[in-house]
């Protein structure tokens, strides 16, 4: 897998809804910044996950705009713009905001290890 396809299946991951197919491709030590929130274990990603799923039901995730700043042997670093939609109390909702990810490849796979999201 390349870290363009390991975006890609990070996007697909987080649109199952499923924090188990998210979990596949994070880092054991991986580290989001949020908007509202910094979540430095895999146990407090996935409770924010879990808990943004349920505020935006039926959320579609997508990414546009994506750059690659930096890529070596061994990392990879993007950036773009996120838009999400779904539901909101029955009311159909939409934004977006400015995303970061930094990609580390550790045993032939490339993992997340960070994430910082801003509206």
């Amino acid at each position: 897998m390349t870290y363009q396809q390991a975006l890609a299946q990070y996007i697909t991951a987080t649109n199952s809804h499923d924090f188990n197919n998210v979990k596949e491709i994070l880092h054991p030590q991986a580290v989001y910044w949020f908007t509202d929130k910094t979540c430095t274990t895999l146990e407090d990603i996935g409770n924010y996950f879990n808990h943004a799923w349920q505020v935006i039901e039926q959320e579609v995730y997508s990414a546009t705009d994506v750059q690659w700043l930096t890529v070596d042997e061994k990392t990879a670093t993007c950036i773009y713009t996120y838009h999400y939609e779904g539901y909101h109390k029955g009311k159909f909702i939409s934004g977006s905001g400015r995303a970061t990810n930094i990609f580390i490849k550790e045993n032939d796979k490339w993992k997340l290890i960070h994430e910082h999201l801003s509206s």
